[in-house]
């Protein structure tokens, strides 16, 4: 696949698989000769936000400059791949449109885990520090998550492993870009696709 940009923004709760997938998809995509960036969570609320809290308004204004940032390198030829959580419908949209306004392709996946299994894995300890009262407004346990209402791919790492999640995430940006000027096929690309038809949407 030969990508002149694009941006894959990975939504979900705390300990969905957010991250898991988009490093295992950008693995697979360098290995195609794609430029790929991922842009971190975490790094990006001590780089580009350090300045912002966890208010709604904060975190829709964090939204807004990832986003921001997102379509600058998918429209210089960078596949982004975005594993943040993203919690308000409303502000996801506006990212959508703006990648739109200026030609830039734009893919949401919603890493639909369920909470229990969020909680279960807690990777980061985010759900204990929240249930003993150490952390407040955590999104899934007592601040709200608006969940996609029509992504262009919807995956449950309870039911789906990371290697079937990355090909349905290949899968559907080879069906999506198939007839633009943004792909152009190689065998290894057509693997994917047959792959996509049984794969997409898990």
């Amino acid at each position: 696949m030969d990508f002149s940009g694009a941006t894959l923004w990975l939504t979900g709760l705390p300990g969905a698989g957010k991250s898991t997938i988009a490093e295992a998809v950008g693995e697979s995509l360098r290995g195609r000769g794609a430029r790929v960036e991922i842009l971190d969570g975490d790094r990006l609320r001590t780089n580009l936000s350090a300045d912002l809290g966890f208010s709604a308004a904060d975190r829709a204004e964090h939204v807004r400059r990832t986003g921001f940032v997102a379509r600058l390198l998918a429209t210089n030829g960078v596949t982004v791949l975005v594993p943040v959580i993203a919690p308000y419908s409303e502000v996801r949209s506006g990212v959508r449109e703006q990648h739109e306004a200026h030609g830039c392709p734009y893919f949401e996946v919603h890493v639909a885990t369920p909470a229990a299994e969020c909680m279960r894995r807690d990777p980061k300890g985010l759900y204990r520090r929240a249930a003993a009262g150490e952390l407040s407004g955590l999104t899934g346990y007592d601040a709200e998550y608006q969940e996609p209402g029509e992504p262009d791919l919807r995956l449950d790492t309870t039911t789906t492993d990371i290697a079937t999640a990355r090909d349905a995430v290949l899968g559907m940006l080879t069906r999506a870009v198939a007839s633009s000027a943004h792909l152009s096929f190689t065998e290894g690309d057509e693997e994917v696709l047959d792959g996509g038809k049984r794969l997409y949407p898990l």
